[in-house]
């Protein structure tokens, strides 16, 4: 027979996996299929206090000594590090009802998670400690006064509220972004499901790869938890609505700057467009989709469908063929049994707070076409079709059953299903079935401000879709209102939420030191032509990112434009543009003096100007940025470059980096003809060309 010290989930606060000793206040945790104990928690005796202070001592020194890259490098190793151990959790997760299905959404989709951010923070964000948002301002007229915006890591710890129906995914989806924001975590995860998060949690720590103060664990009740934190601090909050306004009205949260957001309750919908038939592709794909809603989870996700939205002369139609389609694909059963296709509900308690909610919509006019609140084994629920004559009934927009619960309402037209979508008072998602892209168009304009995300799906669309309850680390996961009002997610975007973002005022030279990144007009490391064929100076092309420095700069000299190489170019080209080879158009024309020289022949004259042509440092020219023509060129002009290393960029898994060049290409009269960014990818060390004869 199991003690309470077998069964106690521990917590890891502190560096050191700790457990309450001889706890008066514990809850037990039950297996959702058999009823059996599965775990206590209790969190009597936890130096909350000091685990926060620690995140903001120990976890924010240790992240601050890595960069945006290293950080997001180890969320790769991380996400292979769990990869390869996640059978451990798929098996604790049958106990909290999850079939193997619900754990490829939940262990799985968080695990992609972590590879999604890995990704993004190395291919989009700089290899440092700040991000740069947005261009430089001009604030004075000879731009020695300038602004900018940048983004820094927040200095506290990034606290994490879960719900019990994601006990993996909704740790993991929060902490990828705040990890390469540089933010440690702590995590107090739902009580159900706890314990499948303190095994994820045990796995992460045990990999030796996250430094030390990253990531706490808090299992079971926090009820002071906000009490010890400040402006520092940022919360993120999955969960009831009602749970979520007492947390946002706590007095840290009010007048104490506490950062907070919250992903609440949703009564999401699935409109079916009104061009669809039930002969059509699109009458299947809704079916299909409401199907994968009710059940997947049990219907326990925060994106499921609660609201199906369906014309009025279709209502019938679409509640019989999901009746059909879950007579003939569900199997309740243990999850652990193969033949199962959906499992119990987490606990007895949700299953009857799910059947209340039921009973509140039946008694408000719903009728049952299947299922219904009558009492089943333990925490299962049988999957509920519910239809109203009324479609404005107002339990329909505001009551959540949070299991495999959906109530079907008609609409008499399109404006009709617009007014009834808006009706759910902010949601995560909702899903529009649609051929017609003007009715797509119609929706999005209609009801975006209602909803955090729109999905829109048909038959060319239906097998590739991701589907209607599926966040991704890409997109923005929340919703306005009701739903909480918070973005998490959102790629790039999801990082920030854990940054400051600040206006920075200053010199030039101001700019470039604070965010590494080169500001026209800063000092430079000039270099002309001369110099290198003097032998006294290196052209930038010959460095290798070990020697390359911020403000190195190639400076060529004047070159002549002809004519003839104007008319050449656009003869070979094709390009025969008037104001190239029309003198008499191209002078009527208030834009040009005469003719002129095509903007992609300056470019192509820019880099013969600056091309170092022996083989070196310097492995590919892979783009142009930011491209502007500014002063026309004509024929007798005469144009240089000055090439500038903006921003140096290397690659921690490889052996070469990104090297961003500031090219400004100026004609005779040092007037900028044409302003751009070179992207090329250059060797950390200069070792395959090291010893080419120059």
């Amino acid at each position: 027979m199991s003690t309470l010290t077998d069964t106690l989930v521990p917590s890891y606060l502190s560096g050191a996996w700790v457990t309450p000793e001889n706890p008066t206040r514990v809850t037990e945790v039950h297996d959702a299929a058999t009823g059996e104990v599965v775990a206590t928690v209790s969190t009597d005796g936890l130096d909350l206090a000091g685990a926060i202070e620690y995140a903001r001592d120990v976890g924010q020194r240790n992240l601050r000594e890595l960069t945006i890259h290293e950080r997001s490098l180890k969320l790769k190793e991380l996400a292979l590090y769990l990869g390869e151990h996640k059978e451990e959790l798929y098996e604790l997760a049958y106990q909290t009802g999850a079939t193997q299905r619900d754990n490829g959404i939940d262990i799985d989709g968080g695990i992609q998670t972590m590879f999604v951010y890995s990704s993004k923070g190395r291919r989009e964000l700089p290899n440092g400690h700040v991000i740069v948002d947005g261009p430089t301002e001009i604030l004075s007229r000879d731009s020695s006064f300038l602004g900018t915006h940048i983004y820094t890591t927040l200095p506290g710890v990034a606290v994490q509220i879960n719900a019990f129906n994601f006990p993996v995914w909704g740790m993991l989806e929060k902490f990828a972004p705040s990890f390469i924001a540089g933010m440690p975590t702590l995590v107090k995860p739902a009580t159900p499901s706890g314990y499948v998060t303190a095994a994820c949690v045990r796995l992460m720590i045990e990999s030796g790869i996250l430094p030390e103060g990253s990531l706490q664990l808090i299992s079971g009740s926090a009820r002071d938890l906000l009490d010890h934190l400040d402006h520092r601090d940022h919360v993120a909050f999955t969960g009831s609505a009602a749970t979520a306004a007492t947390l946002r009205s706590h007095d840290n949260v009010l007048r104490h700057g506490v950062r907070f957001t919250a992903e609440a309750d949703s009564l999401n919908a699935a409109i079916l467009g009104a061009d669809v038939t039930e002969d059509s592709p699109e009458f299947e794909a809704y079916i299909k989709a409401l199907f994968v809603e009710m059940t997947a989870k049990a219907g326990q996700k925060c994106t499921a469908v609660r609201r199906a939205i369906v014309p009025t002369s279709l209502q019938g139609a679409v509640a019989d063929a999901l009746a059909a389609r879950l007579h003939d694909k569900i199997v309740p059963g243990d999850p652990r049994d193969p033949s199962a296709t959906m499992g119990p509900l987490v606990s007895v308690d949700q299953r009857a707070d799910v059947a209340a909610a039921v009973d509140r919509l039946v008694a408000a006019g719903g009728t049952v076409v299947t299922g219904g609140s009558a009492q089943l084994d333990g925490a299962f629920f049988a999957p509920t079709i519910l239809t109203f004559d009324d479609a404005d009934t107002d339990a329909v927009h505001d009551v959540e059953a949070f299991g495999p619960v959906v109530s079907i309402i008609g609409y008499t037209d399109t404006d009709d299903a617009l007014r009834l979508a808006a009706r759910g008072k902010g949601s995560l998602v909702a899903s529009v079935i649609t051929h017609s892209p003007e009715l797509a168009a119609t929706y999005a304009h209609n009801i975006g401000a209602f909803h955090g995300r729109l999905h829109f799906l048909d038959r060319d669309d239906a097998k590739t879709s991701t589907g209607h309850g599926s966040p991704l680390p890409h997109l923005v996961h929340g919703g306005p209102g009701r739903a909480g009002g918070g973005e998490e997610l959102g790629g790039i975007r999801g990082v920030k939420h854990y940054m400051q973002r600040t206006a920075i005022q200053g010199t030039p030279d101001h700019l470039t030191a604070i965010t590494g990144e080169w500001v026209r007009g800063a000092q430079v490391n000039k270099v002309t032509r001369a110099d290198v064929e003097a032998g006294t100076a290196v052209h930038p092309f010959r460095k290798d990112l070990a020697t390359l420095q911020i403000g190195d700069q190639f400076a060529s000299d004047l070159r002549h434009v002809s004519l003839e190489e104007i008319l050449e170019f656009a003869e070979k080209t094709g390009d025969t543009f008037y104001a190239h080879v029309d003198e008499e158009a191209a002078t009527a024309n208030p834009f040009f003096p005469r003719r002129v020289a095509h903007g992609y022949l300056l470019v192509s004259w820019a880099a013969g100007l600056f091309v170092e042509p022996a083989p070196g440092p310097v492995l590919a020219n892979y783009g142009l940025e930011n491209l502007r023509f500014i002063t026309p060129v004509t024929y007798d002009d005469s144009v240089r470059i000055e090439l500038t290393a903006k921003r140096i960029t290397p690659r921690v898994t490889d052996d070469y980096g990104e090297v961003c060049w500031d090219a400004a290409l100026f004609n005779q009269n040092d007037e900028l003809v044409a302003s751009y960014d070179v992207l090329t990818l250059v060797e950390k060390v200069n070792t395959t060309y090291a010893n080419w004869n120059q």
